[in-house]
């Protein structure tokens, strides 16, 4: 496939799955507007930048396979069968469009890029989008996607606490106090994406993956300030280098794929020594996350609620699924208390023919089957919350029980599986992403030709006062970014973030727990543990 970023934008945009914004809006509203909606937007006018974002491009199934040339869902993972056992090696040359405009040194300026909040709960600014290519003295190249939260006008994290490639490279630079050179590639077709985000293993090329997705090689392109390639076709790149730090700065919170917010992450800082980019870029925002009988379940309906009655635990919701053919399986969800789980599974799997029941929280929908299932994937551990009776009584229509005589009523396993939150568990682990400015800034406005207030550009002198401001609030509470942002939302978010920088700069903000922002030395920091 012979298609660029801008190429899959206007395919897009002309199948009507993406929709254009050309009036002013407020940087701070974008990630609330995209999650209400079913198209990816372009915002041609982000008050404060002379850079147009555009975001939620492959947020629908329909997107994804648009992107990699699919007519049905399953073929992305044959195209990637594909660009794994037949890789095609990157091509270089010499130099590409992302060199139209370039900030080196002093010039570098992070703050010049529109990189909008995502959730109520954000650390900061994160780049989401990046492609991240690495070069190890050993290894070689290593490419992958990672986020980057932005702390200074030339200084970010890099998010790498889980175990993967990137970080063996880092902890490898660390352990040899040097630092590790990195590009970040902004704005890459979803192929190099769908590349970069394949687990190879240690010394595979991924871009010779996304080569090999393509049917074509991937153009790479040579660093100016680091000895590291970036992707030719990128909108924006940064280059950098991991500094030898090791993970000792807070990060975060962030929005994570789980469809919760991730707690502080402790990770590297990144230096960044270049800012290049086209001389009409495209910021990209990767938008996270983010789809028996009716007579006989009501039986059942009440049968499991007299047994839950007699256990003494509180039903909300009873789902006799269609899966399970309204006779076997079952979703509750109840008003926990502690050990209710594991009492309301035995209670059920008592009653009847009952086979696999599912007991969830009060916050789950019952009847959504993506619902129950990321409950299991969140709040179970096998170990423990999973239920096994042997030889319980069956039904003889059960296909997977073995033949037994005539008469004989067979025996069968039933399992029980709680997916209810664990005692112990602090509860800001199951903190759901909200979007900021939800409940103001809505799309069906914008589409009417809504336009956000322009606020006046801030001077530095004007920049240097509202530090001091943002400073004194911080001295007599801790906030969050985005109630800091909205707290002083009478100056552009540009202002705001140029401000919190400048404390960050100064040494002056730290991070609580949750993520807030804090005074290093405020009476609430010096209770923090080190």
């Amino acid at each position: 496939m012979d298609e660029t970023f801008r190429g899959f934008l206007d395919r897009l945009r002309q199948a009507g799955e993406l929709i254009d914004f050309r009036q002013p809006i407020d940087i701070r509203h974008i990630a609330t507007l995209v999650d209400q909606s079913d198209k990816a937007i372009f915002f041609h006018k982000v008050i404060g930048y002379d850079i147009p974002v555009v975001s939620g491009i492959i947020r629908t199934r329909e997107r994804a396979m648009m992107a990699m040339g699919a007519s049905e869902y399953l073929e992305i993972e044959e195209r990637l069968k594909n660009g794994i056992a037949k890789p095609i090696p990157p091509q270089r040359i010499a130099t590409s469009p992302a060199r139209e405009v370039v900030m080196k040194g002093d010039d570098v300026d992070l703050y010049k890029l529109p990189i909008p909040m995502s959730s109520i709960y954000d650390g900061g600014p994160m780049i989401t989008a990046g492609v991240v290519i690495a070069k190890d003295p050993e290894f070689g190249i290593n490419t992958g996607i990672y986020r980057f939260m932005v702390k200074e006008k030339n200084l970010t994290g890099i998010d790498i606490v889980t175990p993967n490639n990137m970080r063996l490279f880092v902890q490898r630079a660390y352990e040899a106090k040097r630092p590790l050179p990195i590009s970040i590639s902004i704005g890459t077709h979803p192929i190099e994406l769908l590349g970069a985000g394949f687990k190879a293993p240690l010394g595979t090329d991924e871009m010779a993956i996304a080569g090999g997705i393509r049917g074509q090689a991937v153009k790479l392109a040579a660093g100016d300030t680091v000895d590291v390639p970036y992707i030719a076709d990128a909108e924006i790149v940064l280059e950098g280098e991991v500094l030898p730090t090791g993970w000792t700065h807070p990060e975060g919170r962030f929005g994570e794929f789980t469809w919760l917010m991730g707690g502080l992450h402790w990770n590297p800082i990144v230096r960044i020594t270049s800012v290049s980019m086209r001389r009409d870029a495209i910021y990209y925002a990767l938008h996270m996350p983010w789809e028996n009988t009716w007579l006989m379940a009501p039986t059942r309906y009440a049968a499991i609620r007299q047994a839950l009655r007699t256990a003494s635990v509180v039903v909300k919701e009873i789902n006799m699924t269609m899966g399970g053919v309204t006779f076997w399986h079952a979703v509750i969800s109840i008003k926990k208390q502690a050990g209710d789980g594991k009492n309301a599974l035995l209670a059920a799997l008592s009653v009847m023919d009952i086979k696999h029941v599912v007991v969830v929280d009060d916050d789950i929908d019952v009847f959504n089957p993506v619902e129950v299932e990321w409950a299991i994937a969140t709040r179970v551990q096998g170990d423990r919350d999973i239920l096994i009776v042997s030889n319980a009584r069956g039904k003889p229509l059960d296909p997977s029980l073995a033949p037994t005589p005539h008469g004989i009523v067979p025996t069968t396993a039933k399992v029980g599986i709680d997916a209810t939150i664990s005692e112990g568990i602090p509860k800001e682990r199951y903190e759901r992403i909200t979007y900021a400015y939800a409940d103001t800034a809505k799309i069906s406005d914008y589409l009417g030709g809504k336009a956000d207030r322009e606020a006046k550009k801030a001077s530095p002198e004007v920049i240097s006062q509202l530090a001091e401001e943002i400073a004194a609030v911080l001295e007599k509470t801790p906030l969050y970014f985005t109630d800091v942002a909205e707290r002083f939302s009478g100056h552009e978010f540009n202002a705001v973030a140029r401000a919190i920088g400048l404390l960050h700069e100064k040494e002056r903000l730290w991070q609580d727990p949750k993520g807030c922002l804090c005074l290093r030395n405020s009476a609430y920091a010096a209770k923090l543990p080190n």
